[in-house]
């Protein structure tokens, strides 16, 4: 760990999570290298490994900050909304997902890459953010249906959060996806991360 205040380590780790963000807009996540991270930035290259050895730590890092952006929602929805119907809920969740498409690219695109690249203490730091959205959308389900048991909320969580892995291919289909797809006779539904999330929903708390 590079020597400095804790303020500049965070302010670094953040602005290489940024220039990774930024890249992640336009290209792949295979093309995308330490290097070209390394051109935005503004400290040299060579520093980011006393914060980041590989780029895998690096998104994963930007993945674990936009589930920690999905629990702060989340928070927030619960302090200005203290009561919610079902319908309602299933809305305002769609809604958050609508909003957070860069959780859901990551989500559903190298995420096993992610995690077996990076050190078990970057690994850990990711699982603290993931359970810190699952323990959010929890405290939801217990403040809007108190009717629910510990079976159900698990039911919920377990069947919702695995569902939101498969979202952005379904929503966010290339144009040779689209064509391959036509190809072979299949049709193909325009869906949104709205749509798909609000019916999700509904449907696991029987609405």
């Amino acid at each position: 760990m590079p020597k400095g205040s804790p303020e500049l380590t965070n302010a670094r780790k953040e602005e290489i999570i940024n220039a990774c963000e930024a890249l992640y807009k336009t290209e792949s996540f295979k093309d995308i290298t330490i290097k070209e991270i390394g051109n935005i930035i503004s400290f040299t290259r060579t520093s980011i490994y006393n914060y980041f050895q590989t780029k895998e730590e690096i998104f994963l890092a930007l993945l674990g900050r936009e589930y920690d952006r999905m629990s702060e929602a989340l928070n927030e929805l619960t302090k200005e909304r203290p009561i919610l119907t079902g319908d309602e809920f299933a809305r305002a969740l769609a809604h958050l997902l609508e909003e957070r498409v860069q959780l859901l690219k990551l989500m559903s695109m190298n995420h096993y890459d992610m995690e077996s690249g990076s050190r078990p203490e970057r690994l850990t730091e990711f699982k603290r953010s993931f359970g810190r959205s699952i323990s959010s959308v929890e405290m939801c389900l217990k403040q809007y249906f108190p009717y629910m048991t510990e079976e159900d909320r698990r039911a919920f969580l377990y069947s919702f959060f695995p569902f939101m892995f498969g979202i952005y291919p379904y929503a966010f289909a290339t144009e040779v996806q689209r064509k391959a797809m036509t190809d072979a006779g299949m049709e193909y539904p325009e869906l949104t991360v709205y749509d798909m999330t609000y019916n999700c929903i509904k449907r696991l708390l029987n609405l």
